[in-house]
């Protein structure tokens, strides 16, 4: 089983592009659903497009088995992907609207900080008089990145 992102075009998975390449003309494809095929209605269609265009038919078993090489399944394949990229970019919507509303109130978003304002202030000042990173992430029991958050807020 394969573990990438689904914002990584079918095309660049590894074990994607390994069974495309053993496919030969006349094979099938046969997938469980569309998002098997690509992170969206674009990257879908070009994909069976793709494997088209090399003789290769691409079933996929939530849609009945349709052919989606074939006229029907091309249609209901747009279809399909089209609402399915619709409700992706209303969540998207709803998503940056509900971070803006609450940024708008004042909420803190993200993760509270592992130090405090004090200890904030304390490495601000140890960091000026030349004190490592390394030095300060141990005696604070935090990472050196988080260290180096402390002086980019600062900055």
């Amino acid at each position: 089983m394969e573990t990438v992102s689904g914002s990584v075009a079918a095309m660049e998975r590894k074990g994607f592009a390994r069974l495309v390449d053993r496919l030969e003309a006349g094979d099938v494809l046969i997938v469980t659903k569309l998002d098997r095929l690509g992170r969206n209605a674009i990257d879908v269609r070009a994909t069976v497009e793709k494997l088209a265009s090399e003789g290769v038919r691409v079933h996929c078993l939530a849609l009945g088995g349709v052919d989606l090489t074939s006229a029907a399944g091309k249609m209901t394949m747009g279809v399909i992907t089209a609402v399915a990229e619709f409700e992706r970019d209303l969540l998207i919507e709803r998503t940056k609207a509900g971070l803006s509303r609450a940024k708008a109130e004042g909420k803190a978003l993200g993760r509270p900080s592992a130090l405090t304002g004090d200890q904030q202030q304390a490495i601000r000042a140890a960091r000026s008089s030349g004190l490592s990173l390394g030095a300060l992430a141990k005696q604070y029991g935090v990472s050196r990145a988080a260290i180096q958050r402390v002086e980019k807020r600062a900055a």
